[in-house]
């Protein structure tokens, strides 16, 4: 066995404290350097509980793992031995105390770009002599420090984070006469074995081969053209593309935005931190303009102008974006979670800032966010890149954090929409998001029916959600084209994804239910859908200065009329109230809490005053629409409350529906169908914690939820 994996199995073995402190200056520095750690600086990409960090040293776990794989190796004493040293000191910069730490960085080591730091902390200490003075480093001293410094950097490469430059020092062990080229070569495939594989066997397997190509080119001293900024792109997003990211067809659109070539130049001779692991969830205009705030910055035209006067300041050759890594996440029980709270907030502080004003250094002024680009001066050489959030904004996202499926949560996030001014419809989901396209997913045979009621070659559905009502139609009808629009960005994304990974042939835009005829030619539209969607418009939207507004609703179906072609239907599948509306309930719990979310129900609710009158502790009566508008956000659950409490689910009665209808769209449109049913699926979820009854007190089925309504668009209007 390796005398490193010993030296480490001997330090896990379970010996007392004591005696690990009596033996402690015997083990080598590396060891103490790595256990001493009390934040090992690590990538979070493939962990899945930042708490579990806490309990365990990751770090010295992955070097375990390397020395491991090394020690399976068939390979000659000497390089076994050189590449046994190389692991084992490789990780050292992430070690250390803190104090330790902070004196490094004052002697000029590099912590933050870990292979560079560990090279240099293994020359201090190797080279030192008993006087406190360095010695010239011997040949095999070099050779490991040399592949220390480039530790892990043909990964990073294949993955876009480097240029190939960085790899050329290893040309240096042939021209010096150390190693012979079959050498290097042996050396070289192993310790990538090595590295890569300790952190995922199966990702040594799909790179095996190019690793093998880039140290043919390093051994050959082959000179190779690096990376285009298209593929170095591609390459930092390659999650994104396996996840369904269109590469091609979005980075062309940003090419017609703007010259994404020219001004993502100044990257080509740089090393790039931690990118896919800040920005995975970014999309891809998304990450350009972090990369343009970093180029643009007022620190980095200030380092340039200062290095067109001073020849001795070293220019940037690393940006880390480790700040932004560390910043995206947090624990959720128990499992790594994007702080999709931060992440919202950046998507809009990006959104707002164009092209032009990037590229000229300026700064928006807005209050509780921006962009912080920092250089220390011990580390003249590094640029770190993250979004500050102001003190209010950061403890209003840590109290939403923690105020998580709590009856406070609601009110949480709504103070963050009012702070930084979000849209609710658009921004209301935040850590259940991917629960929500799946349960939009999940509702299929609710929307299959719209299929009997299409007519035409072309249909718009408007607010796709996840995408379940476009699989239909492509399933069910390959001959229509089927077209997603929903104002969401976040949706639209998601979709696009799935469509470039499941090889789907709708399509989708980004576009507002109330102007469709900017996105389609008026007239061309066969089918307008709207499944489930008039009801969140008429309750997020504003119109005249309010939600809550039918006016909405009298809009969505006039922009839907202007793109729809003569003998078009527009179809309305939603939540419909009872008639008469007078008609009361009586409400009784069977859950000893169930009173208590009515009461809070009452209170948050923001789409009309709901009222009740309570008869005994579980027990209520109340109108009817008023009861079934309360259950409907009872039987989604706490997950959902926050979302749903912000909505009104049943918007008109049927003749009121019918009134909107006819005053909107007057005589150029019939009514092919109007009825209405009850949702599948709400009296078994209700059956075990109400009993719903009427006046008297008798056991009542619920009343009808939903509403089927066909409008056809007549191809002449009768004199």
């Amino acid at each position: 066995m390796l005398h490193a994996l010993e030296v480490i199995q001997r330090y896990k073995s379970g010996k007392t404290q004591q005696q690990h402190l009596q033996k402690e200056q015997q083990e080598p520095q590396w060891l103490q350097w790595l256990v001493a750690a009390e934040k090992p600086r690590i990538n979070l990409e493939r962990i899945h509980s930042i708490a579990e960090l806490q309990k365990t040293n990751a770090v010295l776990d992955y070097t375990e793992r390397t020395l491991h794989m090394l020690d399976g190796m068939q390979l000659s004493f000497w390089i076994r031995e050189l590449l046994e040293e190389v692991l084992a000191w490789s990780e050292t910069a992430k070690g250390g105390s803190l104090e330790q730490r902070r004196t490094w960085q004052q002697q000029g080591i590099n912590l933050f770009v870990h292979n560079i730091g560990s090279a240099q902390l293994y020359h201090r200490y190797t080279t030192e002599q008993e006087n406190g003075l360095e010695s010239a480093a011997s040949p095999r001293q070099e050779i490991i420090r040399i592949l220390i410094s480039t530790h892990g950097l043909i990964g990073q490469y294949i993955r876009g984070e480097i240029p190939y430059a960085e790899n050329t020092p290893l040309r240096a062990f042939i021209t010096e006469g150390w190693v012979t080229s079959g050498e290097l070569r042996i050396m070289l495939m192993a310790l990538n074995q090595c590295i890569i594989g300790a952190v995922d066997s199966g990702l040594w397997e799909q790179v095996q081969d190019e690793v093998e190509q880039i140290v043919d080119w390093i051994v050959s001293r082959t000179e190779h053209t690096d990376w285009s900024v298209k593929e170095r792109l591609s390459r930092l997003r390659s999650n994104s593309i396996q996840q369904g990211e269109a590469m091609d067809e979005t980075y062309a659109k940003l090419k017609q935005q703007f010259p994404v070539e020219q001004q993502l130049s100044a990257l080509a001779s740089r090393t790039l931190w931690y990118v896919e692991s800040a920005m995975r969830d970014f999309s891809l205009e998304e990450m350009v303009k972090v990369f343009l705030l970093a180029l643009h910055s007022e620190e980095w035209e200030k380092k340039m102008e200062g290095h067109s006067k001073d020849s001795s300041l070293t220019s940037i050759r690393h940006i880390s974006f480790e700040p932004l890594m560390n910043t995206m996440y947090y624990d959720y029980k128990g499992v790594k979670k994007l702080n999709i709270y931060k992440k919202r907030m950046i998507e809009k502080y990006l959104e707002q800032y164009s092209w032009e004003q990037i590229t000229a250094g300026e700064q928006l002024p807005y209050p509780h966010l921006g962009h912080r680009i920092e250089r220390y001066p011990d580390l003249p050489d590094t640029l770190f890149v993250t979004f500050e959030f102001s003190p209010a904004a950061e403890k209003l996202i840590a109290f939403c954090i923690e105020a998580e499926k709590s009856p406070l949560y609601e009110q949480a996030v709504l103070l963050l929409f009012d702070l930084f001014g979000l849209r609710r419809d658009a921004y209301d989901r935040f850590h259940n998001e991917e629960t929500y396209l799946s349960d939009m997913n999940s509702s299929g045979d609710y929307k299959k029916v719209l299929l009997d009621y299409m007519v035409g070659k072309r249909v718009l559905d408007i607010g796709p959600g996840g995408g379940v009502l476009l699989d239909l139609i492509e399933q069910e009808k390959p001959e229509v084209e089927a077209i997603g629009i929903d104002i969401s960005a976040n949706v639209i994304e998601a979709l696009e994804r799935k469509k470039q990974r499941e090889s789907h042939r709708w399509h989708v835009m980004k576009g507002d239910a109330l102007q469709l005829n900017q996105y389609v030619e008026p007239g061309t539209v066969d089918t307008v859908i709207f499944s489930s969607i008039l009801h969140e418009l008429y309750s997020y939207i504003e119109r005249d200065g309010r939600r809550f507004n039918t006016d909405t609703v009298a809009a969505a179906l006039q922009s839907a009329f202007q793109v729809l072609s003569l003998g078009g239907r527009i179809l309305i599948r939603d939540g419909i109230m009872s008639e008469p509306e007078s008609q009361k309930r009586r409400i009784r719990f069977m859950e000893p809490d169930g009173l208590s979310w009515l009461e809070r129900y009452a209170t948050d609710f923001k789409g009309r005053g709901i009222s009740y009158e309570r008869l005994s502790d579980n027990e209520v009566i109340m109108p009817i629409n008023d009861a079934m508008e309360f259950l409907y956000t009872y039987t989604w659950g706490e997950e959902a409350y926050v979302h749903e409490v912000q909505e009104q689910f049943g918007i008109f009665t049927p003749q009121a529906y019918e009134k909107c209808i006819r005053d909107t769209l007057g005589e150029q449109v019939d009514i092919i169908m109007l009825r209405h049913f009850l949702q599948e699926g709400y009296t078994e979820a209700l059956a075990d914690r109400i009993i719903f009854m009427d006046e008297k007190g008798k056991p009542v089925s619920l009343p009808d939820s939903t509403c089927l309504i066909v409008i056809e668009k007549k191809r002449r209007v009768d004199a």
